[in-house]
């Protein structure tokens, strides 16, 4: 949403930190593993209801094997930064149901935008418009994909919630956790509707208001849940001081806000070889982000006009997706979005070196910072 934060596989750590590397590969590792230990947990009772339902979980299974295990990581780095210790279960758990989080919001998020690819592959309801297609089944396969595929990120946040329920004991830390947990579902669902609704009111509201929006469905919809609510998170299940908590916001949140941003301008000018989404599909998609708020108040008004009117048009070719890309650049959006990418960045790295956590912490959420805003896919 953009969970659409979700182009390339992998953030790199620093190169500098090989202990801290090889425990955070260590806990990768440990997610995956857990991951695929509960996904098979669950075959048992989907064979007893139906050999036909297993489809669901194989799709599931496929999405949560790649991506950049950035809110897992987020959430481990909370939790040591705030004294817990290393190969905890509860981390490695708390790990598995934001993936798990994370796949249902990237299968809706898909639907909603109508997105057909997905990390270089077809999206979860495409998946299943073709298995319709390749069975020849009757009725509509494009209908019969989305409705699958619903399903399927419905089952997602189910098997999320049963994750984190499992490991939230009726503590004080418990609680906490229990709470950013809740938040951070609820505020990626409003913020989704606030994304929809600005892409069908946008064109009535007004231009200069747009860059405000789009930074209120950045914050809600992505930044929070993919940064600040993990990082959070993990210190809360550690236990950690509300003032620690504080201090984790202050980082995670600029940070993840420079993350959505970064993720925008990659679905306009992105290379679709390293990104895996098709050039200029956000333009296709009737994204209003920050970049489409600055092009409309700084652009001519023809140039603006044009920009409004073919924002998403699924028959937007790559003649007019280029020109947009010319206004974008030429009325000096591109390099004022940079210009927020920079601020927020600044923002978050200050806020984490005032952060008394451990070096080892302290090192590796800023490489994840780094990548995270420097990527290209």
């Amino acid at each position: 949403m953009s969970a659409n934060s979700s182009r390339g596989d992998e953030l790199p750590v620093n190169p500098g930190t090989a202990n801290v590397r090889t425990e955070q590969d260590v806990f990768i590792a440990s997610v995956a593993r857990e991951l695929a230990v509960f996904l098979d947990s669950k075959r048992e009772m989907l064979t007893a209801i139906s050999p036909d339902t297993l489809v669901l979980l194989d799709s599931i299974r496929t999405l949560v094997t790649g991506g950049k295990r950035l809110r897992a990581l987020m959430c481990y780095w909370g939790w040591r930064g705030a004294g817990g210790g290393e190969e905890s279960s509860e981390i490695i758990a708390a790990g598995v149901a934001l993936e798990l989080f994370q796949a249902a919001a990237l299968i809706h998020d898909d639907i909603i935008d109508r997105s057909d690819i997905r990390r270089g592959g077809p999206s979860v309801h495409r998946r299943f418009s073709l298995l319709h297609a390749a069975n020849r089944w009757s009725l509509d396969a494009e209908r019969f994909g989305q409705a699958a595929a619903i399903l399927t990120g419905d089952l997602c946040l189910s098997f999320s919630e049963e994750a984190f329920a499992a490991i939230v004991q009726p503590t004080a830390a418990g609680a906490r956790a229990r709470k950013v947990f809740d938040l951070m579902r609820t505020e990626v669902m409003a913020g989704q509707y606030l994304d929809i609704l600005e892409e069908v009111s946008g064109p009535a509201r007004p231009a200069e208001t747009a860059v405000q929006r789009a930074q209120a469905i950045i914050r809600y919809k992505s930044a929070k849940y993919s940064t600040e609510h993990p990082l959070v998170l993990g210190g809360a299940l550690a236990g950690a001081e509300e003032e620690l908590l504080t201090g984790y916001s202050e980082f995670a949140l600029p940070l993840g806000e420079a993350f959505q941003l970064r993720d925008d301008l990659l679905g306009v000018f992105g290379d679709p070889a390293t990104t895996g989404k098709p050039a200029g599909d956000d333009l296709r998609e009737g994204k209003r982000t920050v970049l489409v708020g600055l092009t409309l108040a700084a652009a001519g008004e023809p140039e603006a006009r044009f920009v409004d009117e073919r924002l998403g048009s699924q028959e937007l070719g790559n003649a007019e997706i280029e020109r947009i890309r010319a206004i974008i650049v030429d009325s000096g959006s591109l390099a004022a979005a940079e210009t927020l990418i920079e601020d927020y960045s600044a923002t978050a790295f200050a806020a984490l070196d005032s952060l008394e956590i451990p070096l080892g912490a302290a090192a590796s959420l800023r490489a994840l910072a780094t990548a995270a805003v420097r990527r290209k896919s």
